[in-house]
This record gives structure tokens, C-alpha cells and sequence, in this order.
């Protein structure tokens, strides 16, 4: 493994997690997947590939949330079209798309979404490699560990699932759509570069 993300793979850390909390209540977890947040063939790109690339990197489990359960997409979404937003992060996040699928379809003639989860495994593995490859890997866990753990008002965590796995009591009063961070004064710009 490249050491571009940490020393810590991605789904030894998704089984450190799940090992640390209780069995998530399966009945809430099945009644959610009922009804999907993100619907593939409902989104144009760059929303397709991206939420691909975020179940790839999160996957579901019968006792753990994957990144759809917890609007992951929603919550970039989100955070993309929020004022302290850098554009050219925002850029960065949007474009990884286009190299994703150029890199698909020049290996496998077939775009991301379109290949079996070995071999989207081996193309994020390519992809590791380089800086900027790593760098957009890595920005994206940042966000999807961010849906897991945000207050729902963000887009992320619907009705608390992340808190609710984990077992964490959030902290009260939670913030209003009135009240998020940015609406709260002048805008410090955020940034989640590696």
C-alpha cells in the first residue's frame, strides 16, 4: 500500500470501527436501505462517479452504514456550495471525476460506475499512486468520515445513523438550518488538503 493515505488502510479501518462499537440496530439499518439516498441512475456526473467512488470507500455491512446510508453525497454536496468553500478545492473535488474516468476508460473502456468492484478497486489503487490521485482519495474520506459524524442540519447523518452506530451522544442543542457554522459571521475558509 502507497502511504499516500496513512499507515491505516481504509477498510482495516472500517473494521477497527465496527469492532469498537456495537452491533448497529439492524432493523433501523434495513428499514433505511429500503430507501436508498442515492439513486445512480437518478444523477448526472460528476455525482455519479463521486458517490460510486465514496460506497467504494465506505461500504455497507449488515451492521455498519456505508456511505449512502449516510448521505455522504448530500453532505459534499453540501459543503461544496458553502461560502468558506475554496474554489479551487472545490475544482479539485469535481475534476477528480474526469481523471477517474479518463484513467477508466483508457485501462478498461468503460467508465467507473460501469466496472465490477474488483477492478474499481485496482483502478482507485492506480489512481493512489500519484500525488494529486492520493490527495483526491484521501479528501474524500475526509468527507465521508465528516457525513458520518455531522450534525444531520449539514446533509450528512440523517436522523443521527452515524452517532447511533458509533454510540455517541451529540452535544445540545443541535444547530438550526438558521444557525450552521457559515451562516454564523464572516466566513474563515476551510480547508481538508492533505
Amino acid at each position: 500500500m502507497s502511504t499516500s493515505f496513512t499507515s491505516l488502510d481504509r477498510r482495516s479501518f472500517i473494521k477497527l470501527l465496527a469492532t469498537a462499537v456495537a452491533s448497529y440496530p439492524l432493523a433501523s439499518l434495513a428499514d433505511k436501505r429500503k430507501n436508498p439516498a442515492v439513486d445512480l441512475k437518478t444523477i448526472d456526473e460528476p455525482w455519479q462517479t463521486i458517490a460510486a467512488v465514496q460506497e467504494h470507500l465506505f461500504p455497507a455491512d449488515e451492521n455498519s452504514p456505508g456511505a449512502s446510508d449516510i448521505n455522504a453525497l448530500q453532505y459534499l454536496q453540501t459543503m461544496l456550495t458553502a461560502p468558506d468553500m475554496e474554489e479551487d478545492e472545490r475544482q479539485f473535488i469535481v475534476n477528480g471525476e474526469k481523471w477517474l474516468n479518463e484513467l477508466s476508460l483508457q485501462i478498461h473502456s468503460k467508465k467507473f460506475i460501469d466496472l465490477d468492484t474488483e477492478t474499481r478497486e485496482q483502478i482507485l489503487r492506480k489512481i493512489e499512486q500519484s500525488r494529486a490521485g492520493g490527495n483526491w482519495l484521501s479528501t474524500q474520506l475526509t468527507y465521508i468520515i465528516e457525513a458520518l459524524l455531522s450534525d444531520p442540519v449539514y446533509g450528512g447523518n440523517p436522523d443521527g445513523i452515524g452517532w447511533n452506530w458509533l454510540q455517541h451522544q451529540p452535544g445540545f442543542p443541535t444547530p438550526s438550518a438558521d444557525k450552521m457554522y457559515y451562516k454564523l459571521g464572516k466566513p474563515v475558509y476551510r480547508s481538508t488538503k492533505a
